[in-house]
């Protein structure tokens, strides 16, 4: 603590306060400095994010074969058949006649009884609804044929003592088999389902305590070469779905969704139908006019960016000067502080005419009337003040989807066949070059700042104001020394002053 003028009778601390303002001034131009360069760079990085986005929105659009080869698809009965069509797939008209729909496989036993004979609840445990379960830890293995001949086995333990009719089914249903379980308390009987449609898929349990047990909730089994099979008289053996096809009869699926010529029918019921397929040009136009919509504002946001108003007198406020001013004015101030940090920026400048270059250029298309994007519609504003947006012709466009859409869709998506970039793929280079130069300057939220301009910039700054500020601490000490040094003489003054009138007073 320091307590100053008691014997000057000054205020030390104003008159040292006062003074340090002045050898202040510096320090304050290095934070503005610092607060402008943080402000430049998270304007760059604004900016990047607004060319990723656009770099995204174009890698999932117009970049994208399957974006020029939607489908449009009719059924004329969909209560019988409908359909989806790859986007490679040709147009199609196919005439379906369903005859029978594919079913799954269901094992049914019969009724259950306890050992007094009557239905048990689902939820009474095993061992008590009936003695034969015992009270050990049964381990059932089953194995599931499915109807591709393939095969899945597991192991399920069951414990008697616990496990009911209920969650013996819930553990066949939730152990992978694909099959599904259930038991009913009104009929008393257990019910295990396939969940896969087709002819051929079986049970084989594969240990006698596993037979044992499923005869104990009331399956048969049907012993055969590959094991015993589960087997009940209520058995629904499942069924492949039957169907012909532009003429060709007896057609069979083990399901009812199946995929023939990049054509993928679903089956719903018995019935004629015929499913046609056409391109959806209203998808593509839609998705074109998207990346035309997308491309206008990200150049319009830059091109604003680049344009502002660069207020030099209006620098970063100091703390100081923050406190002095109302949160409106504080704001109106910031607002102008802020502006033109990128004004005239040359990256961003070359990034914008790199893209316009893209967009004039022509692309080998294999069709001369098709080989710009002018050709179908698309063009430069004529207005100077939109700065290069792009404005759509859609009837030209709809033309040209009509008369060429392959040639529609290289100009977009390029030839990879014959080494051909697409205008896609061009602007998506060139967006990933500007954003590399950007993050060179202002780097990114994983670089540090050692690794680009405005980061070793910011760092430098750092270190001048640190050690600036350990000279304003010793041109303050120093201060007070002067004025203790003052204070000093003062008071060794005044003291003599005080000796002499005593003397003086004393002789008298």
């Amino acid at each position: 603590m320091r307590i100053g003028g008691l014997a000057s009778g000054m205020d030390i601390d104003t008159l040292v306060g006062d003074l340090m303002k002045a050898e202040r001034i510096p320090l304050d131009k290095l934070a503005q400095k610092k607060t402008t360069l943080e402000w430049q760079r998270d304007d760059y990085r604004s900016m990047n994010k607004l060319l990723d986005e656009l770099d995204r929105f174009i890698l999932d659009g117009v970049a994208l074969q399957g974006t020029f080869n939607k489908k449009t698809v009719t059924s004329t009965n969909p209560n019988a058949v409908t359909a989806t069509v790859a986007g490679s797939a040709s147009n199609i008209t196919s005439n379906i006649n369903v005859t029978k729909l594919a079913t799954a496989r269901s094992w049914v036993s019969e009724q259950v009884v306890d050992q007094g004979g009557n239905k048990p609840s689902g939820k009474t445990a095993l061992g008590t609804m009936n003695s034969a379960f015992g009270t050990a830890e049964i381990p059932l293995e089953i194995k599931v044929t499915k109807t591709d001949g393939t095969e899945v086995t597991k192991t399920i333990k069951i414990d008697p003592t616990k496990d009911t009719l209920e969650t013996t089914a819930k553990k066949f249903s939730e152990a992978g088999l694909e099959i599904s379980a259930f038991y009913d308390d009104f009929t008393g009987k257990f019910v295990i389902s396939n969940n896969l449609t087709g002819e051929g898929s079986k049970i084989t349990l594969g240990t006698p305590d596993t037979i044992s047990f499923f005869g104990n909730i009331g399956f048969t089994t049907n012993t055969t070469a590959d094991g015993t099979e589960l087997g009940a008289a209520n058995t629904d053996n499942g069924g492949n779905a039957e169907f012909d096809l532009n003429g060709l009869t007896g057609l069979q699926r083990t399901s009812n969704t199946f995929t023939i010529s990049g054509v993928t029918y679903t089956l719903k019921g018995q019935g004629p139908s015929t499913i046609s397929s056409t391109t959806d040009t209203d998808g593509v136009v839609t998705s074109i006019k998207d990346f035309v919509k997308k491309y206008n504002e990200t150049i319009e946001a830059i091109n604003k960016k680049t344009a502002e108003t660069k207020y030099r007198d209006f620098p970063p406020l100091t703390d100081a000067q923050r406190k002095d001013l109302s949160e409106k004015e504080a704001e109106l101030w910031d607002e102008k502080a802020k502006s033109g940090m990128l004004r005239g920026d040359s990256i961003l400048s070359s990034g914008l005419n790199a893209m316009r270059s893209i967009l004039y250029a022509n692309v080998n298309t294999g069709d001369s009337k098709f080989d710009q994007l002018s050709e179908i519609g698309i063009t430069t504003s004529r207005n100077y003040l939109d700065k290069g947006k792009l404005e759509i012709d859609e009837k030209k466009l709809r033309d040209a989807l009509a008369t060429n859409p392959d040639a529609v869709m290289k100009m977009f998506t390029g030839d990879s066949t014959n080494n051909i970039d697409g205008i896609a793929k061009s602007l998506r280079k060139s967006i990933d070059q500007t954003v590399d130069k950007i993050e060179l300057k202002a780097g990114n939220a994983l670089r540090t700042n050692a690794q680009f301009t405005l980061g070793r910039e910011l760092t430098d700054v750092d270190k001048r104001i640190s050690a600036f500020e350990g000279r304003l601490k010793q041109v303050e000490d120093r201060y007070w020394r002067q004025f203790s040094a003052m204070e000093s003489a003062i008071q060794r003054s005044n003291q003599q002053s005080m000796y002499l009138m005593q003397q003086f007073g004393g002789g008298q």
